[in-house]
């Protein structure tokens, strides 16, 4: 048997929480779990669907953190057979006593403080007392040896994705109907954060726009940052070109990165914020999609630059500018989109879960 316990968890919605999802719905197939998870509006509905035992735990933030802690050391002292205990957050181990085995998943921007800093100090506390640490690409692994953690504790393996199997007729047309004939066509699927350049994609587009008059960029998410980026596109008088959604279903939003040419998140380094891997890039990929990537991060690994899509300079307006007009060119986002679809079945859970199991 083995314990999850986990800050991020469905029906919220997010790529943490997508993770979290597949890989104990994954490793339900091999063995008995159980999940200490933070609670959510419509939880119950969620968990009374699910083959395993999800436990809730509510509260403010703080006190949530010590309540789950409890609750996990309970669980422990009074269960036997519970062989390993893996977290999603270096939070989510500090408070936990116990001699079972311990993962702890890392992701990049949750450990990136200051070597020597009190923070710092208190994430080497974690790491290097748990068995294994499972970094989400090589460069979040190489990130975390160089504020301190153990080497030999590192194993790199990147988030999977469940594969969609069909995209409903109803969907689709949904999307066209959305789209209204425009090609080329941009997308992007993320929160509306200073990382994610969504500025730097709207500057380029109003040059694009030139080469490309009838070309639309679907953006789909929310954020801080998400009245700036509209005011941005009005003021370059681009509201004809970009379209915002969100609160869409899933079904919805595949079918329109399925009907899109090119998926663009070309991610920087915003103070300690960083991609750790982009499973993004992965998601649209599986559809025939190649994205466009920053070279900040770990987005090297989810993108393999000059085959499955291109890496860029995300502070660079005319470096991203540049690479989109690559990838639309003689439609070469054919070519890519063939390749970073068969790159995609790498990332499937079911060859994913295989290298967690050899660390159980």
């Amino acid at each position: 048997m083995h314990l999850i316990v986990t800050r991020s968890y469905p029906p919220e919605i997010g790529g943490m929480q997508n993770l979290m999802w597949g890989l104990t719905n994954s490793l339900s197939k091999y063995d008995l779990i159980k999940v200490f998870a933070d609670d959510h509006d419509n939880a119950k509905q969620f968990d009374e669907k699910v083959s395993f035992t999800i436990e809730r735990v509510s509260g403010p933030k703080l006190i949530k953190k010590y309540r789950k802690s409890f609750l996990v050391n309970n669980y422990l002292e009074d269960n036997n057979k519970v062989k390993t205990v893996i977290a999603d957050h270096w939070k989510s181990l500090e408070k936990i006593k116990t001699n079972v085995k311990k993962i702890c998943l890392i992701h990049s921007k949750e450990i990136n403080h200051n070597k020597g800093s009190f923070l710092n100090k208190r994430v080497l506390k974690v790491l290097n007392n748990v068995d294994k640490i499972v970094a989400n690409s090589n460069f979040t692994k190489q990130l975390a040896i160089s504020l301190g953690v153990i080497a030999e504790k590192i194993i790199v393996i990147n988030p999977g994705i469940e594969p969609v199997e069909k995209i409903d007729n109803k969907s689709l047309k949904e999307a066209d109907k959305i789209l209204k004939g425009k090609n080329p066509r941009l997308i992007t699927v993320s929160r509306y954060d200073k990382r994610k350049s969504h500025d730097k994609v709207i500057m380029a587009l109003r040059n694009l726009k030139q080469i490309y008059p009838n070309i639309i960029y679907t953006s789909i998410g929310y954020g801080e940052e998400e009245e700036n980026i509209k005011k941005l596109t009005k003021e370059l008088n681009l509201v004809d070109q970009v379209l915002f959604l969100k609160n869409i279903s899933s079904e919805l939003k595949n079918a329109l990165i399925a009907k899109s040419h090119v998926f663009v998140m070309p991610s920087i380094t915003y103070k300690k914020s960083v991609e750790g891997f982009g499973i993004a890039y992965v998601e649209a990929a599986q559809f025939g999609i190649p994205s466009i990537g920053g070279k900040d991060g770990g987005a090297s690994d989810a993108i393999k630059h000059n085959e499955t899509g291109l890496l860029c300079d995300g502070n660079s307006l005319e470096d991203i500018y540049s690479n989109i007009d690559l990838i639309l060119k003689n439609n070469s986002y054919k070519e890519f989109g063939q390749k970073a679809k068969e790159f995609s079945i790498n990332f499937h859970w079911d060859k994913i879960i295989k290298e967690y199991l050899k660390l159980l």
